[in-house]
């Protein structure tokens, strides 16, 4: 959110200047080996290596130095039984041999070096000869091949290009506000990337906590390498080979992101800052009386007293708890900032509690750690402790009394503004679940820890209510707890377009619930620049604007009447998709398959679709490609194989193909994959302002496939849906020689919407058909029970949902 800390440059010269002159010793001989239930444990003196199966597809390497290893755990891993972990080994001379129904790993004897082949015998990855794995000091690293024709994506959140080979990055958690392209490392570390060579992809998870580094083939283009500078080469192999599959076993690994309240995607209001009460009140009235769709308004510091955490200002809000009952009224839910420092002030409440529990970092010595933050001198919770956590999410309980809904976690890489690193002392020291390490291993899991201590604080609090929790820092697996964004962006046309590939590998690497500061953070955007970002923003999983103090309004109406009629309609593209975007998030919660994805994603053998991180996916249906260039009227877009529909005109098109589109102010270029089912709905104010109706099922008929989609409901809120409640249906088109066959079938789950109208809409209908049939009974068009409309080439049929299998027939 703010604009003071960074971390020094001097700290990382001194970091990167110790691995330049390091004395590097690569792992020798294996001298002896041991089977176990789950794998093999090579002697390598003076080293140690543990090889477990996890599944067929998925291996786990943990190398120590020193001939032993430390206590096994991980903040990022929670399932380490994925899958079948049948193996079996056989020993040659030269090499040991790990062979499952999937994977095959040759381990060389002498020296030690792994590689991995598929069943077909093809080699998919490997250590590098010369290297493979080595140690100088504390610091651990794994040299691997690089073949010519492999590519990386992922690595969490990068700024730059979507593919990373040629590139070298570090995972140290930092505030940079007003990043540029080049800048790294920023707020959030997740150690996992993507190799695709021809179609064929394996992920690897290095769950290294200290500060890491991966290099892409920055300097050797026959290798790349990663490492932490301290801590243990702990790393897991996995094989798709599609990129989807790597992905949902990776999900598998560190969980999968819950489905949020139904409330936190739709459009959200946020500035630093909103204030006095009189202002929030303004916003929300220009929402209602504009008719312009928002679900949530954020409070950033200012509602504080004194920027205490858990506090209000009560001359700029003498009524809290009234304010929140009457935006909640007009269908608003408010979302306030809490950051990690807590004022030095014994005064304090929270201060108080704090010392007396002992829940505040500290020095070796025993004296508290204090950083300056925006209350001025601050202690610091330890989050790593689990009696910190449950203290720290007890604080949210006078929040939530006033009927707060969604708590937005900032300042947590942590940062603080002085000091020389801008963060904390690196031998303050943490629980860490009791191991008492100091903050070099627990600097990148902090912020993943406060928002888990939210989360879970609010979840004892209101244990059938869903949390809404939004980080800035996070680490693997934080996906579990809180939605995430891209940091203080800058408001520029450059920041749009980073904004894409940041969000596709932020997703790809397992945090799907993602966006960025719509318009920018930092500056004021034209007219112009603000509505291609809001129409990028309409496919984001999180889509709020955000700007800084200071800056000019930043609200859909800010820009004079034009935009705000533009605006409106991108907000209501949103609201009209939320049945499929709810769904998105329903399969992204089982499976872990991101949202909002890279064409490669589903392409992967089309290696044009390696560069390309303009254009995106948006869930199993659309194609996205957003305007991300000032003045820019016209789209040159590159379609993957398959047929096409423009969503706008229903013309239609086939690719592999390069083709050029309009693309007015008024209209974000979209596109519609043949053989989809999308489900919308009525516009709504806020996603809860009325039940769904008519549900609206818009079917592209493929020529040479049929279509299939799945719709999930519940009541957006609860977790009723855990106990069964939901509404599970698939839908299906079937196109024959003699029509078209749309069966809606029986739907699952004990959750029962109300009463509605269903409009099947089939795209792409030459000619009137010959009848239409529903369950059965044949449907006169004057019956007003469907209509053909030859222009646009659609045929639209009505029903009433009977919540049971139905079936519409079309004939030709």
């Amino acid at each position: 959110m703010k604009l003071k800390p960074f971390l020094s440059f001097a700290f990382l010269l001194l970091i990167l200047f110790d691995a330049s002159i390091a004395q590097w010793s690569s792992i020798g001989n294996i001298e002896g080996l041991k089977k176990n239930n789950h794998g093999i444990t090579l002697s390598v003196k003076p080293a140690i290596i543990e090889i477990s199966i996890l599944a067929p597809d998925v291996f786990r390497i943990r190398m120590s130095k020193d001939g032993y290893f430390l206590p096994d755990s991980s903040w990022a891993v929670i399932e380490k039984t994925l899958g079948d972990q049948t193996f079996n080994v056989h020993e040659t001379a030269k090499a040991v041999f790990i062979v499952t129904a999937k994977l095959t790993l040759k381990i060389k004897r002498s020296p030690c070096r792994f590689e991995f082949y598929d069943m077909q015998g093809s080699l998919i990855n490997q250590d590098d000869p010369s290297k493979g794995m080595a140690w100088s000091g504390n610091e651990i690293c794994v040299w691997k091949t690089m073949p010519a024709d492999e590519y990386y994506f992922g690595l969490g959140e990068k700024a730059g290009a979507l593919q990373k080979k040629g590139k070298s990055y570090s995972m140290w958690n930092t505030d940079i506000p007003a990043y540029k392209a080049d800048t790294d490392p920023l707020y959030q570390t997740i150690p996992f990337f993507y190799g695709i060579n021809k179609g064929r992809t394996y992920g690897i998870f290095f769950d290294n906590t200290y500060y890491s580094y991966f290099n892409m083939g920055k300097e050797n283009p026959g290798q790349y390498s990663f490492g932490a500078l301290d801590g243990e080469l702990n790393y897991y192999f996995i094989y798709g080979p599609k990129p989807n599959e790597v992905q949902e076993k990776f999900s598998k690994l560190i969980g999968t992101m819950p489905i949020p309240p139904k409330w936190a995607i739709g459009y959200q209001q946020c500035r630093w800052s909103y204030f006095p009460e009189s202002k929030i009140r303004e916003i929300a009235t220009n929402f209602r009386t504009k008719q312009i769709p928002c679900d949530a308004i954020y409070l950033d510091i200012h509602y504080m007293d004194g920027y205490r955490c858990f506090t209000w200002d009560n001359e700029r809000f003498p009524d809290p708890k009234r304010m929140v009952s009457d935006l909640a009224e007009d269908g608003f839910k408010m979302v306030v900032i809490i950051d990690p420092g807590i004022k030095n002030d014994s005064t304090y409440r929270v201060y108080r509690e704090g010392i007396d529990g002992n829940h505040f970092v500290k020095y070796p010595d025993g004296k508290y750690f204090t950083g300056t933050v925006w209350p001025g001198e601050c202690v610091f919770p330890d989050f790593t402790g689990k009696a910190t956590r449950e203290w720290w999410g007890s604080l949210y309980k006078d929040l939530i009394d006033i009927g707060v809904k969604g708590f937005w976690n900032d300042m947590n890489e942590p940062s603080v503004f002085n000091g020389p690193n801008k963060t904390f002392m690196l031998d303050v020291i943490h629980d860490d679940n009791g191991l008492r390490t100091d903050h070099r291993k627990n600097h990148n899991i902090y912020g993943m820890q406060m928002a888990r201590g939210t989360y879970e604080g609010l979840h004892k609090l209101q244990p059938n209510e869903r949390p809404f929790v939004l980080t800035r820092a996070n680490y693997a697996g934080g996906n579990r707890y809180a939605a995430a964004w891209t940091g203080d962006n800058i408001s520029s046309w450059e920041h749009l377009e980073m904004a894409v590939p940041m969000c596709l590998n932020l997703s790809i690497s397992g945090q799907l619930f993602v966006g960025t500061d719509i318009g920018g953070f930092v500056g004021s955007p034209s007219g112009e620049l603000y509505t291609r970002w809001l129409q990028f923003g309409i496919f984001s999983p999180l889509m709020r604007t955000h700007t800084e103090i200071n800056s000019n309004n930043q609200e859909p109406w800010s820009f004079g009447a034009e935009y705000e009629a533009i605006n409106k309609k991108s907000i209501e593209l949103r609201y009209k998709l939320l049945p499929y975007i709810y769904t998105q998030f329903y399969q992204s919660s089982k499976s872990g398959n991101p949202i909002i994805r890279p064409i490669f994603f589903d392409f992967p053998n089309d290696q044009e679709t390696y560069w390309n991180d303009k254009e995106f996916l948006f869930g199993d249906a659309f194609l996205v490609a957003p305007v991300l260039w000032e003045g820019q009227t016209k789209r040159d877009i590159r379609f993957p194989a398959g047929d096409w529909y423009d969503y706008w005109t229903g013309d239609k098109f086939t690719g592999p193909n390069y083709l050029r589109f309009d693309a007015p102010i008024d209209r974000v270029p979209l596109f519609v994959k043949a053989g989809s089912i999308i489900t919308t709905q009525q516009v709504v104010q806020y996603t809860d302002m009325a039940p769904i109706d008519p549900l609206t099922l818009d079917i592209y008929p493929s020529a040479d496939t049929n279509a299939s989609a799945i719709l999930y409901e519940d009541d957006g809120k609860s977790y009723e849906y855990l106990n069964g409640n939901f509404f599970l249906r698939s839908i299906r088109l079937m196109n024959t020689s003699a029509g078209y066959k749309i069966v809606l079938e029986k739907p699952e789950g004990n959750y029962h919407p109300p009463n509605r109208s269903v409009i099947v809409k089939l795209h792409d209908i030459t000619s009137q058909p010959s009848y239409v049939r529903i369950d059965e009974l044949n449907i006169n068009n004057d019956d007003a029970g469907w209509i053909y409309d030859r222009m646009n080439k659609i045929l639209a049929v009505r029903l009433d949902d009977k919540f049971r299998e139905q079936i519409v027939i079309v004939g030709k």
